[in-house]
């Protein structure tokens, strides 16, 4: 490859290049395993923006838009997954990002799984998942998807 194809396949990548926002909504003060993900995350070619502790689904969502994200990744160990993840997905909807895909981990029962699905959540990743899995499930489903980006 010379260094005009070596350039362009550079900027091929980039354009491709999924953009992830992660989040700590609520007031779950402790953030280990969401810097683990975003840390997987960008060691596997991913832009990761991490908006840090204690934000409101207002401020998720305000910059998922600004910085025009594929994917919103929300980490609770608090308890509150049933009343923010919902707030969440619903201001997401608002906003136009019908086509973001918005997934959550943490502390949260087997039993509100399925209810969370129902709500609009894409996926819940709960300790133990393995990092190969949350990588994979990013990169099929986001926006950018192969399968997707073709149509």
């Amino acid at each position: 490859m010379n260094r005009g194809e070596e350039q362009a396949f550079s900027l091929v990548m980039t354009d491709i290049r999924i953009r992830v926002l992660l989040a700590k909504p609520g007031l779950d003060g402790h953030d280990r395993g969401v810097k683990v993900i975003a840390r997987a995350l960008r060691d596997a070619g991913m832009e990761v923006i991490y908006t840090g502790l204690r934000q409101t689904p207002e401020q998720v969502v305000s910059a998922a838009v600004q910085e025009d994200v594929d994917a919103i990744g929300l980490s609770i160990l608090s308890g509150a997954h049933m009343t923010i993840f919902p707030r969440v997905v619903e201001l997401a909807r608002e906003a136009g990002l019908d086509d973001v895909i918005i997934f959550g981990g943490g502390i949260i029962p087997d039993e509100d799984i399925p209810k969370l699905k129902e709500l609009g959540v894409s996926e819940i990743f709960t300790p133990g998942a393995r990092m190969e899995e949350i990588i994979d499930y990013i990169r099929n489903h986001s926006r950018k998807a192969p399968a997707r980006a073709s149509v």
